[in-house]
């Protein structure tokens, strides 16, 4: 599959959620930057073909995403496996945690994203 990285298309789209993050994505994201969980780098609202990611690895190859009530929609969840499986198909594995998860267990989400940075980090 081929992949494509920043699509010229969504870079706008792409600002304005870097500017405008989510209350959940602000919160993960200052225990995300600056190489914080394992000296890895994430970068935000990066874009896999027309898809943007709330966050992504790409030492390791993996996607976190945040997801608000809306996403419970039957809709809202056939298209986020679409998503999931074309990221999968870039070889980019995703991790998705509930918004309220963020903020009533930051902690735990952390703990959550390092065994994956790990394992990822460190493939069998």
């Amino acid at each position: 599959m081929k992949n494509t990285y920043t699509d010229r298309s969504v870079l706008p789209n792409r600002r304005k959620l870097r500017k405008d993050l989510t209350d959940a994505e602000s919160l993960l994201w200052m225990k995300l930057r600056r190489k914080q969980l394992n000296g890895l780098r994430f970068l935000r609202q990066y874009s896999v073909g027309r898809y943007i990611l709330d966050f992504y690895c790409p030492e390791i190859r993996l996607a976190i995403e945040l997801d608000g009530g809306q996403h419970a929609e039957t809709d809202a969840v056939e298209h986020d496996q679409i998503r999931t499986d074309y990221l999968a198909a870039c070889d980019i594995r995703v991790i998705r945690f509930w918004n309220s998860d963020v903020f009533e267990n930051l902690e735990g989400v952390m703990e959550r994203i390092g065994e994956e940075a790990g394992a990822k980090s460190n493939p069998s």
